[in-house]
């Protein structure tokens, strides 16, 4: 369940720059290291939502149907791959906006939050990646589902401070070098090829 390929599948997850990373970056570089922990908490609340849907139907459909299972597990296979292609394809990550703003903590809490759960993405997202991890014939699948996705959520806020800690640090080695996100967003690519291939060759 919680293995060391799950942490390593999650840290690539979380660290992709999605619309929360960028948001928080964006936040940490106009407003500074404490508005940017409001950003990261506001984005990683914004995914409890998707998680719990598919925590719930998740643990009954595999109560009720192996066959179901292992066409989730292959339709996650897929859809890895397609997060590889979009990634690779993406050419906006860390789009910053520099203009100066005052807004409070709650504002800041509230849209991140609404930039997450208002991305029907993630839940099919979740949906593909969450039963990975699950133990084959686990006779509690709700309760390993529940620690993934806590686990998953102490990760992506976790994260999510540290790139708005150090937005400011990174600012011209990351951030201001096309060439450099460049070879970032390549890398994630083909890393997400590597787990889906491997997903897809592997027996549980």
């Amino acid at each position: 369940m919680l293995s060391l390929e799950f942490f390593i599948t999650s840290l690539i997850v979380v660290m992709i720059p999605g619309t929360g990373a960028i948001y928080t970056v964006s936040t940490g570089l106009a407003q500074g290291r404490k508005a940017s922990v409001f950003a990261a908490l506001g984005c990683t609340a914004g995914i409890v939502p998707h998680l719990l849907a598919t925590v719930l139907g998740l643990a009954t459909l595999m109560h009720t149907s192996a066959l179901a299972f292992q066409v989730l597990r292959y339709a996650g296979v897929g859809y890895l791959f397609y997060v590889a292609y979009a990634t690779w394809r993406d050419k906006a990550a860390f789009a910053i906006d520099e203009a100066p703003s005052t807004t409070t903590a709650a504002t800041l809490v509230v849209k991140a939050f609404l930039l997450n759960i208002l991305n029907p993405k993630l839940t099919i997202f979740f949906l593909a990646f969450l039963p990975q991890f699950v133990q084959p014939g686990s006779k509690e699948p709700f309760f390993q589902l529940l620690v993934l996705s806590t686990v998953f959520m102490a990760m992506t806020f976790a994260i999510f401070v540290v790139y708005g800690f150090l937005a400011d640090t990174f600012r011209h080695v990351v951030i201001g070098s096309t060439r450099v996100q460049t070879w970032l967003r390549r890398g994630f690519a083909a890393t997400f090829v590597g787990l889906g291939a491997n997903l897809a060759l592997t027996e549980k």
